[in-house]
């Protein structure tokens, strides 16, 4: 059985579809975990377990454009079982928990991925937002103020986020 037999098997033919023209036409869902799929890994003392960490973290990216948050939330700890040094995965798996509204949880995914990409524009967009859903405006501009020197794009959301969030309470 080949790798991409075994990946449908794995998630199912309609999300392994669905990630196939996601990735096909380079558009990912408002909620989707943003990250590129992770590319095979390099020959290490242990390239199987590379490579099904690389895989469990596209699987989880699929299942996190499609909203299924539980199922990558699965899908990203079962590829940091077998490598926990894939920051998409961290990134991956604190968006799922977010989602989840698991906060302090996802806080810990982020600051992993950090550890591991310290100028991860996703990561930082994604720190922030939940800076921003838990009430905390002081730490999430702080993130903004690390993420504009990285990406305006992902700077501009979190703003917006920041600024919804802060006009929101003062009509309270």
């Amino acid at each position: 059985m080949n790798a991409l037999t075994a990946f449908v098997r794995s998630i199912g033919p309609r999300i392994a579809l669905a990630a196939a023209v996601s990735l096909a036409l380079g558009t990912l869902p408002a909620f989707a975990a943003g990250d590129d799929p992770v590319p095979a890994p390099k020959p290490t003392s242990s390239p199987g377990l590379a490579a099904t960490a690389a895989l469990l973290t596209n699987e989880g990216i699929a299942r996190s454009n499609l909203g299924d948050w539980q199922g990558a939330e699965e899908r990203y700890r079962a590829a940091l079982r077998a490598d926990r040094q894939i920051p998409e995965a961290w990134n991956g798996l604190g968006h799922a928990l977010k989602m989840q509204r698991r906060y302090d949880a996802a806080l810990l995914a982020y600051d992993e991925a950090l550890k591991l990409r310290p100028s991860y524009p996703k990561a930082l967009e994604y720190l922030g937002e939940t800076y921003v859903a838990m009430g905390r405006l002081d730490d999430a501009r702080k993130v903004l103020a690390r993420l504009e020197k990285l990406d305006g794009q992902l700077a501009v959301r979190l703003a917006n986020a920041i600024q919804g969030e802060t006009s929101q309470t003062a009509s309270w």
